[in-house]
């Protein structure tokens, strides 16, 4: 019995290591074929995006992520409006949040923190968050009020 509980041991700390080692790397999703275009008061500007559209890529979002473009981020798609919340435990890169209502306006620009469990969460409802390299929404004149355009933002705010 001593050698079967000591084999299953060793085996849980097999994989629990090998999923961690999984867990550490980054999770790299395809650029989506069309471009996010934010509308300012300093004109038009056009990001190229990962879509993080399922639980899993939500969870794993910029994880372990540690360079990213300047004209680059990931588009936080959800189901539905509503306050949320978000941490940066194990994100490297600090990061503008752009919380984007179901109008694709945004309702919220936050800053979040390389590793801090800290919840980033503002008093505003959000169906999508981009998040983007820490100072790019004030380099590229990016504003509270200001609108969102990609397809996936177009049909929510079309349809809402």
């Amino acid at each position: 019995m001593r050698h079967v509980i000591s084999f299953l041991l060793s085996l849980a700390l097999m994989v629990g290591g090998g999923t961690m080692a999984w867990a550490q790397e980054p999770m790299l999703l395809p650029t989506h074929p069309e471009p996010l275009l934010a509308e300012t008061g300093a004109g038009e500007r056009s990001f190229t995006i990962e879509i993080a559209d399922t639980a899993e890529k939500r969870a794993r979002g910029l994880m372990f992520r540690r360079s990213m473009g300047d004209d680059h981020g990931m588009l936080f798609v959800f189901e539905e409006s509503r306050n949320r919340a978000f941490w940066m435990k194990d994100t490297p890169m600090p990061l503008d949040l752009l919380f984007v209502g179901e109008d694709g306006r945004v309702q919220a620009i936050e800053r979040g923190e390389p590793f801090s469990t800290d919840g980033i969460a503002p008093d505003a409802r959000a169906q999508f968050v981009l998040e983007l390299k820490a100072g790019t929404a004030q380099r590229t004149g990016i504003e509270v009020g200001d609108r969102l355009r990609h397809p996936l933002i177009d049909a929510v705010a079309q349809n809402g």
